[in-house]
């Protein structure tokens, strides 16, 4: 099991063997120079579905701006940073869409909720709001859930990559997917939460016969089919001429890992990425909806991808507790929501621009810590395989009685106990 991490600061770095504590950490100063970013984002139907549960956002935290824009596509990031996510739907009818785009929305309102501009959010402060608005999403789509019947089991998976300063952290629930290339070098820096990697995992199933698996649409968790989710957070810092790729499982069970890599490698502008690796997914079939970001990383507050020998790779990040007098972002209940809902909902540029997911995905959450043996059978059918909704809550109604009614009452059975007690006792 891979052990949680806590990364170095940016100017301690290199020849020293010890990590830094929380404490500097989480005050480690920014990198020096500018960070450049450009980007792309598309998502397609794909040749089966007839439509499209996924969506996408990505936004400029310092300017609060999200969606498409010009200006969010290529420029310089700002001392809040910059966040990206890719969800993908579940639940049939609209309920994907549904759910995918709650997530988006939640999760933006929530990383740019009361930020101070006067000062830059440090690496642990960044990170903890990632965590606590996926929570709080998943909260969200569980209680809009129990509300709707119609929208019983909706779900959605949610990979998402926040940036603040050469840091780029990795919350992940479900088995969409974040890679990033570096050298010609591709890897994989999230982990699918899925009953076939935990099998692979496990050595109980080659990578040859996870192709062929027929449970490979079973994955552990998703947002909003229970009230509360583990969030898988990791973390990577950036190198000059890093590209990040997020992606639905639409694009990573359709396309080979050295095709998703060349084609990375081959086209220097993001759109161009998105748009052949969208036509590639499509052309192996397109059996599910295709969403992908890729963002290109430049500028001088990123140091040369060959500026110490270590690779990148899968790192848990520790994050330490919040201090006492923390403002960031945790999940509310619904009735806290109940008074934006007259609010108007942020514009459709966040994401796809489109009704946004996996019709085919079941969610199975098997014991904590264990792992299905190899003669595994699994006859469920999807109704049963995803959390059975709790029952409707009853409001019982109170009598209403005044207080003072009550005290008056309670006296006189005791005045009247304690008459018949010194009768029997004379």
């Amino acid at each position: 099991m891979t052990q949680p991490e806590t990364p170095q600061g940016a100017s301690e770095l290199g020849d020293s063997p010890e990590p830094r504590s929380d404490a500097l950490i989480s005050h480690a100063p920014p990198s020096k120079g500018e960070i450049r970013i450009k980007l792309f984002a598309r998502t397609d139907v794909g040749q089966i579905r007839e439509h499209n549960e996924d969506n996408f956002l990505v936004a400029d935290l310092t300017r609060r701006t999200r969606g498409l824009l010009e200006s969010n596509r290529a420029g310089v990031v700002g001392k809040h940073g910059s966040l990206f996510a890719v969800c993908d739907g579940m639940g049939g009818a609209a309920a994907g869409e549904i759910a995918s785009q709650l997530a988006v929305d939640i999760l933006y309102e929530r990383m740019t909720e009361a930020l101070d501009d006067s000062q830059p959010l440090s690496r642990d402060q960044l990170a903890r709001r990632l965590v606590h608005s996926i929570e709080a999403a998943g909260l969200r789509i569980f209680q809009e859930a129990k509300l709707d019947r119609t929208r019983r089991g909706m779900g959605t998976t949610v990979t998402a990559a926040a940036l603040v300063d050469d840091y780029l952290f990795f919350a992940q629930v479900g088995d969409s997917r974040a890679y990033v290339l570096r050298d010609s070098r591709l890897v994989q820096l999230t982990r699918d939460q899925s009953l076939v990697n935990q099998l692979i995992e496990a050595g109980q199933l080659t990578e040859e016969e996870a192709e062929t698996f027929e449970h490979n649409n079973i994955i552990l968790q998703a947002l909003g089919t229970a009230d509360t989710v583990q969030v898988d957070l990791t973390f990577c810092e950036l190198r000059r001429g890093d590209t990040l790729l997020l992606c639905s499982d639409g694009l990573s069970g359709m396309v080979r890992f050295e095709d998703i890599r060349d084609v990375l490698q081959s086209s220097p502008e993001p759109m161009d990425a998105c748009r052949v690796l969208t036509d590639r997914a499509n052309q192996a079939g397109g059996h599910d909806n295709i969403t992908v970001i890729v963002v290109r990383f430049d500028g001088e507050g990123l140091k040369d991808a060959r500026a110490d020998a270590e690779a990148h790779k899968y790192r848990k990040y520790a994050l330490p507790e919040a201090p006492a007098d923390a403002v960031d972002a945790a999940p509310r209940t619904l009735s806290e929501k109940r008074g934006a809902r007259s609010q108007p909902s942020p514009p459709s540029a966040a994401g796809s621009g489109a009704p946004q997911g996996l019709g085919s995905t079941l969610v199975f959450s098997p014991p904590p810590k264990s792992v299905p043996p190899p003669s595994i059978r699994i006859e469920a059918s999807s109704s049963t395989m995803r959390s059975r909704p709790e029952d409707e809550q009853i409001d019982i109604p109170g009598t209403h009685v005044p207080g003072w009614v009550v005290a008056v009452l309670v006296v006189g059975v005791m005045l009247v106990l304690l008459a018949t007690a010194f009768l029997f006792l004379r």
